[in-house]
């Protein structure tokens, strides 16, 4: 490895730390429960030390009475003296037991507390990340930071850091115990130590590399599912279910194939390490016995050290487990961290609150999404809306229509040109502030899995039922829910699946309704129904027109015949633009797509 390679790594391995650190920094918040837990757990690690102490007395004392060594009054006076080393012993656990079940409440209570605000923190992040990092991430990858690498931190924070206090009291403990019985035999025994080090050293980076692979598979197989569940619709009109069947085992097959290959780095450093230090123990009470009966060691301490000796190899033998939890837990860690890094939406709150009238201008708007950088959506496009204006963009699929709107809504920055709200440059303008002043009403409407109310209220959260119920009315929706059973309390299913386009439409216009906003954009709202719904549709949409700038994508030219003015966008350019009796009096794009829509 060259050193430009190994300050690399290096550096990745300070990073991890830094990273690990800065979440676990969320810990603070808890640390009048987390500090005094921690407390605990030395103390009771340290109690734990009390066992092979009082039970080597014990054996010890129990040698010397069975040996005939003393008289019977002598023997007596070590039964007596064994009694109360019992006492001492029981003492010392059971106040152990008592200590413990407050630590594992601490670390519980503190544990789940921080990864709570961790989780809030992340969902904070996620929802106000930029447009452009959430669509060029599938959905199921980013649901898995929450489950998946939260679940393997919440596993280290509770049963991990614990158990790794735990260990390094009872391995330091335990060194200083057996250097008192026998420095010689102590020095045998750490002999081990470089070995287990070194081993660490090279499966450790084996062990986290796995890990980081597994973690990412098993977010593969997460997406899979999510996407499947979503679009179930399809997966069955399709007859689909063997070929999701098929992408799930495959994605299983990648899962199961990472995990068996890191589970072999695992298994041979665990049966390493196990082979060391055992094989260790086995040499040194070998050892131990050559030196008691030589004399160099009496039997107290003999057994004494022979305990402590399989409490340390015990200890040390936890090591694999725990740094192979620690270097899984840095791999998510690192995904956690990444998230929690990225660039949040620019100027979402705004330096002040802009309350806009409703008036839009583009003068040379170019765009291309960044992840197809060359391919330039808009190109130079201008066109102004006056306040109260209604205007219609049509044209052909792939012309730049969607992509207007998701430049209003400032889902994207960096365009070329200016957008301007009554006059002001869109940068200018907190995005908070932006949207509130826009409702959208999209052509497939996504309604949330809660009650009718709870999805129309979306549009100002709070809203009064009866706020709710005469948005309702206006949108021509208020007469199909009252004949449902549950009424505004009647659950829409994932997605709104329990409800038909059309009902799903009127639910999403009320929701707009409700909003009351000062610009409106519809995008192919009344493209997927049937004729007496969109005339439903159709009515509430005119209701909630008017009085507000409204821009409207259509490709079913009838529904934006009446529209002040008519853009045509093709290949990222306005090529036409007049009221409806304007663009069929030319020859150009409108008049041909009205022949073939309207036979006129």
């Amino acid at each position: 490895m060259s050193v430009e390679e190994r300050k690399k790594q290096k550096g990745k391995a300070g990073k991890s730390l830094k990273d690990a650190m800065g979440l676990y920094g969320y810990m603070d918040r808890y640390k009048r429960i987390f500090i005094p837990s921690l407390l605990a757990l030395y103390t009771t690690a340290a109690l734990s030390l009390a066992f092979p102490y009082f039970l080597s007395k014990l054996i010890g004392r129990s040698m010397v009475a069975g040996g005939g060594v003393d008289a019977a009054a002598s023997k007596a006076d070590i039964i007596s003296n064994v009694n109360g080393i019992v006492l001492w012993l029981v003492g010392a656990l059971l106040l152990q037991s008592f200590i413990t079940y407050w630590r594992v409440r601490g670390f519980i209570n503190s544990g789940e507390g921080a990864l709570n605000e961790i989780r809030s923190s992340l969902f904070k992040r996620m929802v106000r990340l930029p447009m452009n990092y959430l669509t060029e991430k599938r959905s199921g990858e980013l649901s898995s930071r929450i489950a998946g690498d939260l679940a393997i931190m919440r596993e280290t924070l509770i049963t991990t850091v614990p158990k790794f206090g735990r260990m390094i009291v009872t391995l330091l403990g335990g060194l200083v115990v057996i250097f008192l019985c026998s420095w010689k035999l102590s020095l045998i025994m750490l002999g081990s130590v470089p070995v287990v080090v070194l081993a660490i050293a090279v499966f450790g980076k084996k062990i986290k590399r796995y890990s980081k692979a597994t973690q990412d598979a098993l977010a593969d197989t997460n997406i899979v599912v999510e996407e499947t569940i979503m679009g179930i619709y399809d997966t069955k009109a399709f007859c689909n279910e063997a070929y999701e069947e098929g992408r799930y085992d495959s994605a299983l097959a990648r899962f199961l194939g990472v995990t068996v290959d890191g589970a072999k780095a695992r298994a041979a450093f665990i049966s390493f390490i196990i082979l060391v230090l055992f094989s260790t123990v086995a040499f040194i009470v070998w050892y131990g016995a050559q030196m008691l009966a030589n004399g160099e060691i009496d039997i107290e301490n003999y057994v004494r050290f022979i305990l402590f000796s399989v409490f340390v190899a015990a200890s040390l033998g936890s090591v694999p487990e725990i740094m192979s939890q620690l270097q899984v837990t840095s791999g998510a860690t690192e995904r956690i961290r990444d998230l929690i890094d990225e660039e949040m939406e620019a100027h979402y709150e705004g330096d002040s609150e802009v309350s806009l009238v409703g008036s839009i201008r583009a003068e040379g708007v170019g765009f291309s999404y960044p992840s197809r950088p060359d391919g330039k959506v808009l190109d130079g496009v201008d066109f102004e809306v006056k306040t109260g204006e209604r205007v219609a963009l049509v044209g052909p699929s792939g012309g730049g229509k969607s992509t207007v709107f998701a430049l209003l809504l400032g889902f994207y920055q960096g365009h070329e040109g200016e957008l301007l709200f009554d006059g002001k440059p869109i940068s200018e303008i907190g995005l908070k502030s932006l949207r509130s002043s826009i409702a959208v009403v999209p052509q497939e409407v996504l309604l949330f899995g809660g009650s009718i109310e709870e999805n129309i209220s979306y549009g100002r959260p709070g809203a009064s039922r009866d706020e709710v119920m005469e948005a309702a009315r206006q949108a021509n929706a208020h007469d199909f829910i009252s004949d449902f059973e549950d009424g505004y309390e009647t659950l829409v299913g994932p997605r709104g699946i329990k409800l038909s386009g059309g009902q799903r439409q009127r639910v999403a216009i009320a929701r707009a309704i409700l909003a009351d906003p000062k610009i409106l954009l519809l995008d192919e709202a009344t493209s997927a129904l049937d004729s007496e719904s969109e005339r439903l549709v159709q009515s509430a949409l005119d209701r909630l027109m008017e009085g507000r700038t409204s821009m409207i994508i259509a490709h079913r030219l009838s529904t934006v015949r009446n529209a002040d003015r008519i853009l045509v966008l093709q290949y990222g350019k306005i090529v036409e633009s007049g009221s409806h009796d304007e663009l069929m009096a030319r020859t150009g794009t409108y008049k041909l797509l009205a022949d073939t829509q309207l036979g006129d």
